[in-house]
């Protein structure tokens, strides 16, 4: 199965994209992606059902978040309401070792995302302030990298042992599919992709 595990919707401050849209540009182009997440930037829509878009359009929508940490961006896979206690979404300064935790702690999975990018990404801080602890899992394959910023996350990852993930980073319709990822199994729903996450055996797939 494959899913594009980091979009933006126009619920995210700087997104542009509707949900249809995104669904409709899939079906257009023919995209080989069986659904994708929303990870809205420091919020977890909770309100949002896209239950008719999957269907209509034969495609999983699942939702997650992106939160911000003093090492940058991280994506939140899992959200549920202990999380929501855990820590505050909205904060631009997250301790990531707590998101972490507190992501594990309470059944979801914090994966830091576009580690190579300046400023918002976990390499650059990795030179200045050492590793963080627990993190597992980094988006090694970013549709809004630049030139050297993947391949700096791929050199991360083999370096501590992390595995990767792909995602498209789409703010805008038609960024949507640039990377992928995919599982060994079929994910229905957020608690599925945990678990696939937590299981390992996916890779990165990209078509741009």
């Amino acid at each position: 199965m494959i899913l594009d595990l980091h979009n933006h919707s126009i619920k995210s401050d700087d997104g542009r994209a509707r949900v249809e849209s995104y669904c409709q540009w899939i079906r257009k182009k023919e995209l080989p992606l069986d659904g994708f997440v929303l990870t809205e930037h420091r919020q977890f829509d909770a309100d949002s059902d896209y239950g008719a878009l999957e269907d209509e359009f034969g495609l999983r929508i699942l939702k997650g978040s992106e939160v911000e940490t003093e090492y940058g961006h991280v994506l939140v896979f899992g959200v549920n309401e202990d999380l929501l206690r855990a820590f505050d979404f909205t904060r631009i300064d997250l301790p990531l070792e707590t998101v972490v935790s507190e992501s594990r702690r309470c059944g979801a999975v914090a994966v830091p995302c576009h580690p190579g990018r300046p400023n918002v990404g976990l390499c650059a801080h990795y030179d200045t302030r050492g590793p963080a602890e627990g993190v597992r899992i980094i988006e090694v394959a970013s549709g809004g990298s630049r030139a050297g910023e993947d391949e700096a996350a791929r050199k991360l990852a083999e370096e501590h042992g992390y595995q990767g993930v792909g995602g498209s980073d789409a703010h805008i319709v038609s960024h949507i599919g640039r990377c992928a990822t995919r599982f060994p199994r079929p994910v229905r729903d957020e608690a599925d992709l945990v678990a696939a996450l937590q299981e390992g055996g996916f890779e990165v797939a990209r078509w741009t």
